[in-house]
């Protein structure tokens, strides 16, 4: 197990920089969150690689930028558009695969979309077919606004994908989407390959880890308890914090906690 940080937490410094800086601060684990369509190029792949090499820094999940765009592209009732977008998201899968991460994190389609979730879950699996050509997993990814952020959707997913689903937990998503952690947990079946941690309190929904009031020991020992043994990745707001060592703060505190 590591603790480590998404880049998405330093938005918007710019990708390579945040993956510079983690580096340099000795953080082993990270998620790439794709900011821009020239991030998808081999060459800024190859970038990254010389910034990482010979520190203890790996990446683990890439985040695509389009999520917005899910539902339009990837979950509308024209299968064309689809098809389509299936070829664009090839480039998430060859990035994951030339940095050696192991997952791609999906957001999915909104509360409105008008597929079933049978046919919402035929489209997960086409593009996690792909994926496993690359060596790379897609995850379902808990998000408030979208349709994964109901349990029930994602006990639906569970149901009829069984063994061929796995999650992206994100504290903050449940929170925001009025779900406690152990409620999303018992959802999706404990099927987690990915964890985004923050914490909040009342005085917020997205605060760094140990601002709060969060139990992330219990959480840490429930999911080792269901076999879980990966990254826990630090995923908060630029409004969590005023400066980046803030971020290096929690985390230092967070492995200090745990």
């Amino acid at each position: 197990m590591s603790i480590g940080i998404s880049t998405a937490s330093f938005y918007p410094l710019e990708t390579e920089r945040a993956i510079a800086l983690l580096a340099e601060k000795g953080i082993k684990a990270t998620e790439i969150f794709v900011n821009a369509p020239r991030e998808l190029k081999p060459s800024f792949a190859d970038y990254i690689l010389d910034i990482i090499r010979g520190s203890d820094l790996k990446i683990t999940a890439i985040h695509p930028m389009q999520s917005f765009a899910e539902p339009y592209m990837i979950f509308s009732e024209y299968e064309r558009r689809f098809e389509d977008s299936k070829n664009d998201f090839c480039r998430y899968f060859e990035m994951a695969a030339a940095l050696g991460a192991k997952y791609i994190n999906l957001h999915g389609d909104k509360p409105t979309g008008k597929l079933p979730v049978e046919g919402y879950c035929e489209r997960f699996m086409a593009l996690a077919d792909i994926g496993k050509t690359y060596g790379v997993k897609l995850l379902q990814e808990n998000v408030n606004g979208f349709r994964s952020a109901d349990p029930e959707f994602l006990r639906d997913m569970v149901s009829i994908l069984g063994n061929d689903i796995s999650f992206t937990l994100d504290i903050k998503q449940s929170v925001r989407a009025g779900y406690t952690v152990p409620e999303i947990l018992d959802a999706m079946d404990y099927k987690i390959s990915h964890v985004h941690i923050s914490d909040h309190s009342p005085a917020g929904d997205c605060l760094l880890p140990t601002k709060g009031n969060f139990d992330f020991k219990s959480l840490i020992k429930d999911l080792e308890a269901h076999g879980y043994n990966g990254d826990y990745l630090i995923e908060v707001y630029s409004s969590a914090y005023k400066e980046f060592d803030e971020i290096f703060k929690s985390h230092k505190n967070l492995i200090d906690l745990l």
